[in-house]
């Protein structure tokens, strides 16, 4: 079974973002980048199904500036087998990312698509949707377990009543949740050999694919600061003031 994820470079996620003092969009000036976080998780499945003897070949894709090599070779030092790169330096919505994806499953024919469940940058959670749509293939979203069986896989995901597991046949698309997996890192001596791995890099253009964006951002700002806390005498002064000022009972 071969296993396709696809990864996006971030902003890293103990980092603070900016915006811009304009108001266009977010300071990327010095910032240090990374795989989102949920795609690493969909990394880590990735290679615990190869390691498993589940997957026979684990293939990741990005879709970015050049500098999106730098997180598909940290894949590859996680235990990814190959890399592909579509080189865009334009900000793709999740329908043209679906689009893309759609047009490397064919070329891949891979048996199973596993996505993060949203980027941290846009919050989106809507590229693994598209995907399954476009391709016309069953989805597991929100995915916290991955159990493959025969021509099918399993997957158990979180709903608000608790836990909800679907077969779902195989080929699929499944994104991942939190609690999937916890990544591992990288060692030293699998980044020195992730150097030498496979990475194909070609343009977005050349796919032939309407990409153009269909929505504009037309102001970016910053969350409101929190005021600060205050200290109450007693627990009458603490009621009086949820009553009163907050107003929650």
């Amino acid at each position: 079974m071969k296993v396709l994820v696809p990864i996006k470079r971030v902003i890293d996620y103990n980092v603070k973002v900016r915006v811009k003092s304009d108001g266009t969009g977010v300071d990327l000036n010095n910032v240090k980048m990374a795989i989102n976080p949920f795609d690493e998780i969909a990394v880590e499945e990735a290679v615990r199904l190869k390691e498993a003897g589940t997957a026979t070949e684990v293939v990741v894709v990005s879709i970015g500036p050049k500098a999106s090599q730098e997180v598909l070779r940290t894949a590859l030092a996680v235990g990814a087998d190959r890399a592909i790169h579509l080189e865009s330096d334009a900000d793709l919505e999740p329908l043209a990312v679906a689009k893309c994806l759609k047009q490397v499953v064919a070329d891949e024919q891979p048996q199973l698509v596993i996505c993060g469940k949203q980027a941290i940058d846009d919050d989106s959670n809507q590229t693994g949707q598209m995907l399954a749509a476009l391709l016309g293939w069953p989805q597991g979203t929100f995915a916290s377990e991955v159990t493959p069986e025969g021509d099918a896989v399993k997957v158990t995901r979180e709903i608000d009543g608790g836990l909800e597991t679907l077969q779902l046949n195989l080929p699929a698309v499944v994104t991942s949740d939190l609690r999937l997996n916890e990544p591992r890192y990288a060692s030293l001596p699998n980044i020195m050999k992730a150097k030498k791995k496979p990475l194909d890099s070609k343009p977005v253009a050349d796919l032939g694919l309407d990409v153009a964006p269909r929505l504009k951002a037309v102001n970016y700002a910053p969350p409101a600061a929190r005021k600060g806390g205050i200290k109450v005498e007693n627990v009458a002064e603490l009621i009086e003031k949820l009553r009163q000022e907050a107003r929650v009972i």
